[in-house]
């Protein structure tokens, strides 16, 4: 049976200050019956670890190079997120493919290099508003999910995010169905490739526009086995009524 995630993405923001928030957090749930993953910038990473320490909240990266190594300035290994005391790795979320220009090609080397250092990737997949209205949006996931999902991914070094890029920090949200079609088609895109039993151990994450409000809505829909929170994650009051309502569902 695939355990609830609720992950958290604080993009660029949070400084020392903000552990105060994930301690918070971690007094709020201290045996939560689903698991939580914190995604601060690399700056908190290490300081996290030692202000999360006994407590049952993981923590991740927002991004990691291909590479274990070299000569890449202001880039970050696999290695160096998984020694600063990250289990995981947000891959492909929708703002490195638009402002980063990354291709699913490169995010499939990403996962591949991070996935045998020994993360948890949490690869991202979403439309943009252009593309749901002039294209079937099951063919554009379809083609993302193929290319930037490594061969020899499992249940254990791999979760999928489905992310609608015009919603996320809009405030709108897909219809229950709409979520569900997705949600549904990557299910079966992944026992298909993987078989069912890999394909069906894998956890797959709604992301857009998530808070306390909608969350029990959302969790209920079949195959969304938790979220993907960006701004509603930074403090524990706002969170914290997510990973609530993910124990419940």
């Amino acid at each position: 049976m695939r355990r609830k995630l609720a992950a958290g993405n604080w993009k660029m923001n949070g400084l020392r200050a903000g552990l105060s928030e994930m301690e918070a957090l971690a007094q709020r749930h201290p045996d939560p019956r689903v698991d939580i993953l914190l995604c601060p910038p690399a700056t908190l990473i290490a300081p996290a670890a030692q202000a999360l320490s006994g407590s049952r909240i993981a923590l991740g990266g927002q991004d990691c190079h291909a590479e274990t190594s070299g000569a890449y300035t202001g880039d970050l290994s696999a290695g160096m997120l998984l020694d600063a005391g990250a289990g995981a790795v947000i891959l492909g979320h929708s703002e490195r493919r638009a402002l980063h220009r990354e291709t699913s090609e490169e995010v499939r080397v990403k996962a591949r290099t991070a996935q045998a250092a020994g993360l948890t990737t949490v690869i991202c997949l979403g439309e943009s508003a252009f593309q749901r209205e002039a294209t079937n949006t099951l063919d554009i996931i379809g083609a993302q999910l193929s290319l930037s999902v490594p061969d020899g991914s499992t249940g254990v070094n791999l979760v999928v995010a489905y992310e609608p890029v015009w919603a996320i920090g809009s405030g709108k949200t897909p219809t229950p169905g709409e979520i569900g079609e997705v949600h549904t088609f990557i299910r079966a895109r992944l026992e298909s490739r993987f078989g069912p039993g890999v394909g069906r151990s894998v956890r797959l994450l709604y992301g857009g526009s998530v808070k306390g409000d909608n969350a029990a809505e959302i969790f209920a829909i079949p195959d969304v086995d938790g979220a993907l929170v960006g701004g509603a994650s930074l403090t524990a009051a706002d969170f914290s009524p997510i990973v609530e309502a993910l124990e419940e569902a």
